[in-house]
């Protein structure tokens, strides 16, 4: 791995990193908050950013590492998808492609080889996470935003045993039945529809996957993506059903932006 910037911050490190992916065969990057230099972490926090987003959207704007530091709880931020290839479609909209990864592992022409996000935040930075920065497996949650959330919501339920906690914040919970979902699921995983199920949270609770504890979730009711294509309802009543614990909490007046996820960050930093 090769550090590209650091910066001081609460007493901690802001550092951004760049390293050759296994999984996507493409160089990746991730910035992460090492709350003390010397002494390790008590936990980590993997975080999955929403779509357009990069390695540094969370670390510059969500105003978490102050609570962080407090907590002595590292975050680590990948990006959200890999970059530097020109497949069909890869970079004609924001919704679908670079930068938009969904977390998925993809089985259409071209985009097998490389947008294998799921396998690279699971396997290869969970890895990362375990040995350069001596997280104990005990220790590291997920948690993410949007996009992000369907990707924390999704890797945890998929993986209880590796995930001590799940949160999100306004997380797309039902993608096959979401505007963004359907798109991204086509491009990515075909037209079966049965196999996108494997990647839906929703989906997953009628399936009977759980985890152990608790799940939070920050979703603002000003949010203008929650009618359509959040559809977080839904996930709530397959909880209900299948009596998975979910705090969900609609929050008044805020919105899909950072400015709602600083709002509550450190309620989810455990």
């Amino acid at each position: 791995m090769k550090i590209l910037k650091n910066h001081k911050c609460f007493d901690g490190e802001v550092q951004f990193y760049e390293h050759q992916s296994i999984t996507t065969q493409s160089k990746m990057k991730f910035s992460t908050f090492i709350p003390n230099k010397d002494k390790a972490p008590d936990g980590c926090i993997i975080w999955l950013s929403g779509l357009t987003c990069n390695e540094e959207n969370f670390i510059t704007k969500a105003g978490a590492q102050q609570y962080l530091a407090k907590k002595n709880i590292m975050v680590i931020c990948p990006d959200t998808s890999p970059r530097g290839f020109d497949l069909p479609m890869e970079h004609d909209s924001w919704d679908f492609g670079s930068g938009a990864g969904f977390y998925l592992t993809a089985t259409t022409d071209g985009y097998k080889d490389h947008y294998d996000m799921y396998n690279y935040i699971n396997n290869e930075l969970y890895n990362i996470v375990l040995n350069s920065f001596k997280i104990p497996k005990t220790k590291i949650s997920i948690s993410g935003h949007s996009m992000g959330g369907h990707g924390a919501l999704v890797i945890g339920l998929k993986n209880p045993d590796k995930y001590k906690k799940i949160s999100a914040f306004s997380p797309i919970v039902n993608p096959v039945n979401s505007p963004w979902g359907q798109k991204a699921f086509s491009g990515y995983l075909g037209e079966n529809k049965e196999n996108w199920k494997q990647w839906d949270a929703t989906e997953l609770i009628k399936a009977s996957l759980k985890h152990p504890n608790e799940i939070l979730i920050d979703q603002g009711l000003s949010d203008d993506f929650l009618e359509k294509q959040l559809l977080t309802e839904n996930f709530k009543n397959a909880c209900n059903e299948h009596a998975q614990a979910l705090k969900l909490r609609y929050q008044e007046g805020y919105d899909h932006s950072y400015y709602f996820i600083s709002s509550f960050i450190e309620d989810h930093i455990v």
